[in-house]
């Protein structure tokens, strides 16, 4: 591929906008089910957006389809450009998904795995190592460094991959995409909490960060924005106060809740209702 001013690899990108990602009337049908209906969405650079909803809702497939592992018809812009003009080596260090579930059977140590992050950005071996170190250190792995990766319970293996995802990230500069699918589901209520407080910083630092999640409170807790998705289109979208409404909850999820405010934060606490 030939690089010219009109393509990522070159082009300046800071056009005076802060949308990250634009996607356009994406449609997806697979197995006789659609799983994006005509979806349309702009995800901003500086924001955490959660995205909510009924398993099946279209979530998790919305997130392949913007990252590139899934293709669907419509259109997705990063940062001003389509897709798929983007080079490969320029994405990976721009663009860093951790998915629900990562395979590795290689009796790698932590640290290595979570190293497995700079190769795109073709680093001297001591400045990969630090960069994987202030990595493990921020999401509080460096315990697991020298592990081996198959003897890691769920939960440890979900952290060290989401050490390797910011040290892949740690050269993006203000082109800064990540897309975390359920990161808090094989954590315990401690490490919960840190990873989606890392992920708030770099929302804060400039990064455009997406999270798919099913607890609606931490969802209120740590995102700026909520997206509640359900059979493929939008049916709420919203800061936590606007989006978490008994009206909108029990809609789409077919249960009674009670909105109540936290004692301290104010943000919105879902407790569902009893029938």
């Amino acid at each position: 591929m030939s690089y010219t001013a009109n393509t990522p690899h070159q082009a300046n990108i800071s056009t005076g906008t802060n949308v990250a990602i634009n996607a356009e009337h994406l449609s997806l049908r697979l197995g006789g089910k659609t799983l994006l209906d005509d979806f349309s969405l702009q995800i901003k650079s500086g924001q955490l957006t959660a995205l909510l909803g009924p398993n099946g809702a279209g979530k998790s497939t919305l997130l392949k389809v913007l990252c590139g592992e899934m293709e669907a018809e419509g259109e997705v812009n990063l940062f001003g450009y389509p897709r798929h003009d983007w080079p490969t080596s320029q994405l990976a260090r721009h663009l860093g998904v951790l998915p629900q579930h990562s395979s590795l059977s290689f009796a790698f140590t932590g640290q290595e795995v979570v190293e497995l992050g700079t190769l795109p950005l073709a680093l001297p071996n001591a400045q990969a190592k630090k960069i994987a170190h202030e990595k493990m250190a921020m999401v509080g792995v460096t315990e697991l460094a020298s592990r081996l990766y198959p003897t890691l319970s769920g939960g440890e293996k979900q952290r060290i991959h989401f050490a390797r995802v910011l040290t892949q990230l740690s050269q993006a500069d203000e082109r800064c995409i990540l897309m975390l699918d359920e990161p808090t589901s094989a954590l315990d209520l401690a490490h919960q909490h840190n990873a989606l407080i890392v992920a708030r910083q770099m929302a804060k630092a400039g990064a455009a960060v997406i999270i798919v999640i099913h607890d609606l409170n931490l969802a209120a807790q740590y995102a700026d924005r909520l997206v509640i998705i359900n059979h493929g289109k939008i049916q709420a979208d919203g800061t936590p106060e606007q989006a978490l409404t008994a009206k909108n909850i029990e809609s789409v999820y077919g249960w009674p809740v009670c909105i109540t405010q936290h004692p301290v934060d104010n943000y919105p606490i879902v407790l569902a209702a009893t029938t």
